[in-house]
C-alpha cells in the first residue's frame, strides 16, 4: 500500500467514525477525500474540507437525527390510505428537501407528469426521502422504483418502506457521480440534485445527465436557499439548465411552483411543449 493510500485510509476512517457521517457511502467519502488530498492539503485540512463537502451535499438537509426505526413503526401503524399519506408527510418533514415540497405535493407530480405515459421503471437519483411520495405519483400499476442516495441507514429504511408499500424495486447506497445508474428507465428524478453535484465536482451534473438512460428526466431546482434567500435563484438555475440543454436533441417543459422550479425533459427529441 502506497503512502497516499494510507493517508486516504486514515481520512476515510476518521470521517466514518463520526456519528454524523458513519452512514455515508464509504466510496463517496473516499472520492471526496481523494480530491481534497490531491490539492496538496494536510490530512487535518483534507478531513475538515471533506466534512464540509459532506455537509453541503447531505448533512445540511438533515437538521436532526432521523429515527428510522420509529418512522417504520409509524408506517406499520397506518391503518388507512389517508393515515398512510399523513404518516409519509410527517416523515418527509424530517428532511429539508422533501419538507419544502410538501406544500405543493398534491399538484407537483400530477401536473408535471400528466402528459406522459405512466412510467413503469423510475430512477430516483440522490433521492433523500422522496420515495415516500410514491403514492402521489401517477405511476403504472406494475411500476418498479429504484432509489439511490449516499446514506446507508436511509436506504435501509426506504427498502423497508417499499416492501410495506408493495412497491417493486430497491433502495441502494450509491455514489452516482463516480458510479452512475446503469438501468434503462422510463423516468429519472433528479430533484434539486444537480446543484448539489456541482458543489462536489464541477461538471458532474453534465456527466451524469450524459450517462442516464431514461426517456424522461424530471429535473428540479430550489427557488430559495435553505436559509430562505430567493434573490435571483430562478434566473440563475434557468440559465444553468439552458447551458446543460445546449447541444442536446432534448426538449423540455418548464413548471414554476411556489417552492420549486421543475423541468420535464424528453430525451428522444419529441416535442412536449412549454408553459
Amino acid at each position: 500500500m502506497s503512502d497516499d493510500e494510507k493517508v486516504l485510509d486514515s481520512l476515510a476512517e476518521s470521517i466514518a467514525s463520526t456519528t454524523k457521517y458513519k452512514n455515508v457511502s464509504p466510496q463517496f467519502i473516499r472520492a471526496i477525500g481523494a480530491q481534497e488530498l490531491a490539492k496538496g492539503s494536510s490530512l487535518k485540512t483534507a478531513v475538515k474540507a471533506t466534512k464540509g463537502k459532506l455537509h453541503q451535499v447531505g448533512g445540511a438537509y438533515q437538521t436532526q437525527r432521523i429515527d428510522y426505526d420509529r418512522a417504520f413503526l409509524m408506517l406499520q401503524a397506518a391503518d388507512s390510505a389517508h393515515a398512510w399519506q399523513e404518516t409519509c408527510r410527517d416523515i418527509m418533514r424530517l428532511h429539508a428537501s422533501t419538507r419544502e415540497r410538501l406544500p405543493i405535493l398534491e399538484e407537483f407530480y400530477h401536473t408535471i407528469l400528466a402528459k406522459i405515459p405512466p412510467p413503469r421503471l423510475v430512477l430516483d437519483i440522490a433521492c433523500g426521502l422522496n420515495p415516500l411520495a410514491s403514492s402521489w405519483m401517477p405511476l403504472a400499476d406494475d411500476a418498479a422504483y429504484v432509489a439511490y442516495d449516499i446514506y446507508g441507514d436511509m436506504m435501509q429504511f426506504l427498502g423497508q418502506y417499499m416492501k410495506l408499500a408493495d412497491l417493486a424495486g430497491r433502495a441502494e447506497v450509491r455514489d452516482v457521480i463516480h458510479n452512475p445508474p446503469r438501468e434503462t428507465a422510463d423516468l429519472a428524478f433528479l430533484l434539486k440534485t444537480l446543484p448539489v453535484l456541482e458543489q462536489v465536482q464541477k461538471g458532474a451534473s453534465a456527466r451524469l445527465l450524459e450517462s442516464i438512460q431514461a426517456r424522461y428526466l424530471l429535473i428540479s431546482y430550489p427557488v430559495s436557499s435553505l436559509g430562505g434567500r430567493q434573490k435571483g435563484m430562478v434566473a440563475t438555475y434557468d440559465a444553468q439548465f439552458e447551458a446543460l440543454l445546449a447541444g442536446r436533441d432534448w426538449t423540455a417543459r418548464r413548471f414554476l411552483f411556489s417552492t420549486e422550479l421543475a423541468l420535464l425533459v424528453e430525451t428522444q427529441g419529441a416535442q412536449i411543449g412549454n408553459e
